[in-house]
């Protein structure tokens, strides 16, 4: 990841919505621009994010509506009021409750509510010039900004539910009958173009004073799709869907140490022989979309693009699944093909990692992974010791999104782990290690450390 051979950046992981802020969840607003001046002052060159795309169920970026849309969440509503969308009064209800934590179940609606009020005057007073930025824009994202936006329209008048719930019309609809609904819901759908730009506007401007400030972003895609989304109701040729849209087999991982009988996903899976056909057109666009939006791109589960595992969609576990193969280096070569070589992008290589995934990630000078807090398994040599890292090219993390802080670590880990941590890094045994593990990924050999600040 590193410039040059002999430069070595670090910076932190920290969402957005971790941002502190008066109106219930981090946005993009002021503190999105302080975090940045901070990262300045501390020698940081890196911000890492979780996906940004909007969240479904559960409110895990992981699961979201689109693979392409921002999170709505995330709009700043100090912005629109200084766009005079707003009037600070009408802030004044926010459900703030607990400032160390973000209440999806008040938040949303509240947003929901000044995010149409704003949308409602956008349209009524907007002026010439932000017009025709506002047009612009439905223009250079039509591509999947349209069926976003009649999705979410056609899911709010289906009372929320997700696609294969919808009326049998809906469900699979022909161009014609998506044109007849695309102008029954015109004014729904234009809340969602409005919502899409002031993310997009805000973001970029947020991204730009990050680079101007010596600043890159590290942006996180999950490799499967919700079946709740747009993609997988607007593209359902490309996914293993039967004749009425309903998944064959779904996305998980098989029994291993951690879990007897594995983990069920439930994500629609890719059929890989239709994306080849289209020269993997989908997936160019996506990348090149969040290349648009970071400056690098980490793919999460990265393995499943070597070989998958496909569980029957009727299954309640992930026991009776099967390793199918995936693209490999053939999607590689489409997207260098079209975006050119040297691609920026990071393979979340964590779990049990085969030789084939080692070497595609290697065939394509991929950095990896390494997370201290999987070091110290005080039963084996684990690779993720720093004195173990095969090379430069991987990322150092002291621990990810899916870790406790190191803290919370040290009070549930095995005392055996805890006591080698304590050892390897030479600190008394009772004594903080957040410090002595920063300072270990610092030395490291890894071009590259990123250090967590939930």
């Amino acid at each position: 990841m590193a410039n040059n051979k002999n430069m070595r950046l670090s910076g932190i992981l920290l969402h957005p919505t971790s941002l502190p802020s008066p109106y219930g969840i981090g946005d993009l607003g002021k503190e999105a621009y302080q975090f940045i001046d901070f990262l300045k002052r501390a020698g940081q060159r890196l911000w890492q994010t979780l996906p940004l795309t909007p969240t479904g169920f559960g409110d895990s970026p992981y699961q979201g509506f689109s693979a392409f849309a921002g999170q709505p969440l995330l709009v700043s509503p100090a912005h629109l009021v200084q766009l005079g969308f707003l009037y600070e009064h009408e802030l004044a209800d926010c459900p703030v409750g607990d400032a160390n934590a973000v209440d999806y179940g008040t938040i949303i609606p509240w947003k929901q509510k000044i995010l149409k009020l704003a949308s409602t005057r956008f349209f009524e007073k907007a002026n010439d010039e932000l017009l025709a930025e506002y047009q612009d824009f439905l223009e250079e994202h039509a591509f999947w900004l349209d069926d976003y936006a009649l999705y979410m329209a056609c899911k709010d008048m289906h009372e929320g539910r997700e696609w294969l719930a919808w009326k049998k019309e809906y469900r699979k609809p022909t161009p014609a009958v998506k044109a007849s609904l695309a102008e029954l819901l015109k004014e729904d759908m234009n809340y969602y173009y409005f919502v899409q730009f002031m993310f997009f506007k805000e973001w970029n401007e947020l991204k730009a004073y990050a680079n101007e400030n010596n600043v890159k972003i590290i942006g996180d895609i999950p490799l499967f799709i919700s079946l709740d989304s747009a993609d997988a109701w607007a593209h359902q040729e490309l996914f293993q869907l039967d004749s009425k849209g309903f998944p064959t087999v779904v996305a998980g991982v098989p029994p291993d140490y951690f879990c007897e009988t594995g983990q069920l996903w439930g994500n629609p899976l890719y059929d890989w022989d239709v994306h080849k056909k289209e020269g993997y057109q989908w997936w160019i666009s996506r990348i090149r979309h969040q290349l648009q939006l970071t400056d690098y791109l980490r793919i999460d589960h990265f393995r499943g693009l070597e070989s998958y595992w496909a569980v029957p969609a009727e299954e309640e576990t992930a026991i009776n699944g099967k390793w199918i193969p995936g693209p490999r280096e053939h999607l590689f070569f489409a997207i260098e093909n079209a975006l050119g070589k040297g691609l920026p992008i990071i393979a979340e290589d964590l779990g049990l990692i085969t030789p084939e995934v080692e070497a595609l990630r290697e065939q394509f000078a991929f950095p990896g992974m390494r997370v201290l807090q999987f070091a110290f398994d005080s039963e084996e040599e684990s690779t993720f010791l720093p004195h173990q890292f095969p090379n430069r090219n991987c990322i150092c993390y002291t621990g990810t999104h899916d870790n406790d802080t190191i803290n919370g670590w040290i009070q549930t880990a095995p005392a055996s782990d805890v006591k080698m941590a304590y050892k390897y890094l030479g600190v008394n045994e009772g004594e903080s290690l957040s410090w002595p593990m920063m300072r270990s990924a610092m030395m490291s050999v890894a071009d590259t450390c990123i250090l967590m600040m939930p």
